[in-house]
Parts: structure tokens; sequence; C-alpha cells
């Protein structure tokens, strides 16, 4: 009977030793849609998309570098410009350093995962009305085996189809939309903005009720303060068109250190699950095989029972001790995938950009930097626009148009 049971279990360890799992993934990415009319110039709306929260404030049994997640945090959101572009259902498709900037469409992107084999992004978008087109919606992608070969990765990225599939979900909200709720998001953008720049004057234009903004009325065609407003605005929109080229200068930087680490790290990941799962494989049968193996020598009636057992555990000491060693190898695969993420920083540091007459470095915290700028859109405001008090009345309330 015992030597049954020492049957058994070595029938157990050979059967699970022999099962072999592959995940088959395909290379077919959808196609980036377009709209099914040609849109209206007056209802194209313009998008923002920040540069996407790294992730790295929640908990991960995976290693994660935060020195590749912030440089992802900039390079991803250029993926997902570049995949809206396409579609040409679309104003202007800006990358901006924060969400604090008052546009038609805003995108902000969180990074759930990303280790070279696996993607995953939460993503949100909102217009100006403060209606949500998608809230902290999750996509998650996992790269086919043959994303990073050499013809793969010069046409497209490895994800590509997680990119597409965003950009398809958010012209499938704007045909949605009637063409006064297209016409309605613009006006409530183009108010809220110069309400944040001449609040006394335009404080009354847009309501807001809790997290929506509902549009009252406008100004009359030709005021002078909208007028002087939209300078302002153009401003604004001329140094975050600079910001453009310093993001796309950052991904053509990073592009070949970057994508040379992913396929490294989408290797070594699964090279890591590997030993993982063989690690934990021996450890379970290993001590399976050891526990049989004492049990039949301390109860064996005969001495074939009790060498049996006798060899059982040193054949399960022998897989746990594999087990150990594998976990160890584990351990390599991390500290080769830290190495990688340290080189991929220092290949990467941003540049020094020109604005005008001023140079501005963008190596630091380019949010800061953003915020600076709105400041001196303040300055601005007050130097060529002139203060509040000094304009009359009549230039800008009397005139205006209610909408209700």
């Amino acid at each position: 009977m015992h030597t049954a049971i020492l049957g058994i279990v070595f029938l157990t360890v050979a059967s699970l030793s022999g099962c072999v799992s592959q995940t088959i993934k395909t290379t077919s990415i959808p196609r980036v849609e377009t709209p099914s009319e040609p849109p209206v110039e007056a209802e194209l709306l313009d998008v923002s998309i920040a540069v996407f929260n790294t992730g790295l404030d929640q908990e991960t049994d995976d290693p994660v570098f935060p020195e590749v997640r912030e440089a992802e945090s900039r390079f991803m959101p250029q993926l997902l410009m570049a995949a809206l572009q396409e579609s040409g259902a679309w104003g202007a498709v800006r990358v901006v350093p924060s969400e604090d900037q008052l546009t038609d469409l805003m995108i902000t992107g969180k990074i759930l995962q990303s280790d070279g084999k696996e993607l995953a992004l939460e993503i949100s978008a909102f217009d100006a009305t403060g209606r949500f087109w998608m809230n902290n919606r999750v996509y998650q992608e996992e790269a086919s085996r043959y994303a990073y070969a050499k013809t793969t990765r010069r046409t497209h990225d490895a994800f590509q189809a997680l990119y597409n599939r965003i950009a398809n979900d958010l012209l499938s909200s704007y045909q949605k939309l009637t063409s006064r709720d297209r016409a309605t998001v613009r006006q409530v953008a183009e108010m809220r903005f110069a309400e944040r720049f001449a609040s006394a004057a335009f404080s009354d234009y847009v309501r807001q009720n809790g997290e929506r903004y509902t549009l009252q009325k406008l100004p009359a065609e030709g005021d002078p303060m909208l007028e002087r407003v939209r300078k302002i605005r153009a401003r604004d929109h001329l140094y975050v068109d600079t910001l453009q080229g310093y993001y796309q200068q950052f991904n053509t930087d990073m592009l070949g250190p970057y994508q040379e680490w992913r396929k490294l790290s989408y290797e070594e990941a699964l090279a890591l699950e590997q030993v993982q799962a063989e690690a934990r494989k021996d450890l379970l049968l290993g001590g399976a095989a050891v526990l049989a193996g004492i049990y039949a020598s301390a109860k064996g009636s005969d001495a074939v029972t009790r060498t049996a057992g006798n060899v059982a555990i040193m054949g399960g000491g022998y897989m746990i001790k594999s087990g150990l060693d594998k976990r160890n190898e584990a351990a390599i695969h991390v500290e080769a995938l830290q190495e990688l993420g340290a080189s991929l920083e220092a290949e990467v540091t941003p540049q020094i950009i020109q604005l005008d007459d001023q140079t501005i470095t963008l190596s630091g915290n380019v949010q800061d930097h953003y915020a600076q700028w709105r400041a001196l859109l303040d300055e601005l405001y007050e130097t060529e626009i002139g203060s509040l008090p000094e304009l009359n009345a009549k230039d800008t309330g009397d005139a205006s148009e209610d909408v209700l």
C-alpha cells in the first residue's frame, strides 16, 4: 500500500512537470476610425492630453523603475496624440504638462502597469462643460511575441492597438454629441478661459453646478474685452505649441534606448515568469515528495518501501534546492531590469528650448515651468490689456447675448 502511495506521488510529480502553457498573441491592430462625415470646422474640438500619472503611488509586487515611468509618462501621451491626429476628427491635439489647462477636451491617464510585456492604462476624458466621456476606464494590452522584431517596431509601437482603441472610443463619444453640444463645449471653454483672466467682466457668463458648467450668455461679436482675452489665449497656445517640439524631440531621443529596454524587459519578464513558476512548482513538489518519503520510511513494512521513501526524500530535497536556486535566478533578472532602467534615464535627459527672446530649461519638472508660464500670462494680461477698472462697463456686459 505504501508503495502505491509513493507511486501516486511520483506520477503526480511527473504529470505536473510535463505541463506547459503557451499564450499566442496576434499582431493584428485595429485601424484608427475616421468620422462618418467630414467634420465641420466650427465643431472641431481642441484636445489636450496631460502628461500621464506615473502610477508610482500604487502598491505592486512587480518591479517598477521610477526613472523609466517618468520617461514613459511623457512618451505615451505622444503615441495617443498621434492616433487622435490620424482620425482627422479633431482640432489641435496637444500634449500638455498638466490638466490645469482650459481646453475643449482634456484627456488624463495613469500608468497601471508597463513592463514591455503588458501595458495597462487608466484613461479619463472630460470636456469643458465638465461632461465625462470616459472616467477611469482601464485599457490593457499584452505585446505580441513579434512586437519587438526589427521589422515590426519600425512600423508601429508594441502597444499600438491600445492607443487606437482609445482614439476610436473618443471618436464614438464625439459622434454622439449634437452640433449644438459641440459648439457649446467650445464656447464654454472660451468663456471659462476669459473668466480666469478677467473674472470681473466674465464671472456671470458660465454657471458652475458641482463639476458641470452651463453657458448663460455670450459677449456680442467684436466685444473688445473678449478680443483682448483671445490674444492672451493665442499666446498660451503658442507656448503649448512650442512645448510640442520639446515632447517630439524627447520622444525621438527616447525611442531607440526605450525600444531596446522594452525588448529586453519583455524577454526578462517572460524569463522571470518562467523561473518563478518553476521555482514554485519545484518547491511544492519537492515538499510533497519529502513528506511522502518520510511517511514511507517511517511506516514502511519492507525494505523496498523504506528505500523508496529515502529516494523520495533525496529527490524532494533536490527539487527544493532547485526551487530556491531559481528564486535566486529571478532576483538576478530583477537586478538586470533595474540596471536597464537606470541606463535609460541617463539617455533621455530633457533639453533646452527657445521661446521668443527667452531661454527655458525643461530638464527639471515641466509642470513647474508650465505653472510659471501661467503666472507670466497674468503679467502679460496686465501689461498688454490693462487693468479692468479702466474699462468702460458698456465695453463688456451691456451688449452680451443670453443663450438661455
